[in-house]
């Protein structure tokens, strides 16, 4: 069995330099011993594997169970897995707000923003002036008192309607308009 052990494929090979002489060298110490020496140490390598392999297996054990400890002490608290992975996020995300790409990334977005509301205030306000300006140009109010005087008459009319002589809007304004007063609307054609 112990020389099915030195047989086997090796589970790590040496990816240093410094490990490639250091196997090397211990090869070349190895082949310089005799046979009796190379079966000694050979038996000391399966002693020591055996020990360390114990070891492992019994470190594997004390961890688990250490595992399971903890799980109950948390259990026990209220600890939850998902209030671990909560608190887990909450503690990433504080990491990234204070890494100095995010404040960097954080300050430009901001700018940028502030500099798009100035352009989009100035546009508001270059829209709002023209609005302004031409409410108070003369054909605006033209256009004001004609539809103003035109809506009084009609009002006039359908107050007096209720006296008998018009019955409805429509005829008001029919009769406004047959009157000789000019309409929004046929005010541009003259």
């Amino acid at each position: 069995m112990e020389e099915h052990l030195y047989n086997a494929p090796k589970m790590s090979e040496p990816t240093s330099p410094a490990a490639s002489v250091a196997s090397a060298d211990i090869a070349a110490e190895f082949a310089a011993l005799t046979v009796e020496e190379q079966e000694q140490q050979r038996a000391e390598w399966s002693q020591e594997l055996a020990r360390v392999e114990e070891e492992i297996v019994t470190l594997r054990t004390v961890l688990a169970s250490k595992t399971r400890h903890a799980s109950d002490l948390k259990r026990k608290l209220g600890i939850t897995v998902w209030k671990e992975i909560t608190d887990d996020m909450n503690q990433g995300l504080k990491n990234v707000k204070e890494s100095s790409v995010f404040q960097r990334t954080e300050s430009v977005l901001k700018s940028t923003s502030e500099k798009t509301a100035s352009v989009f205030g100035s546009i508001t306000s270059g829209i709002s002036s023209k609005f302004s300006q031409m409410k108070n140009s003369d054909s605006m109010r033209s256009i004001e008192e004609k539809v103003g005087s035109a809506y009084e008459n009609v009002k006039t009319k359908v107050s007096t309607s209720r006296s008998g002589s018009v019955t409805s809007f429509p005829d008001a304004l029919n009769e406004n308009n047959s009157s000789g007063l000019n309409s929004p609307t046929n005010s541009t054609d003259k």
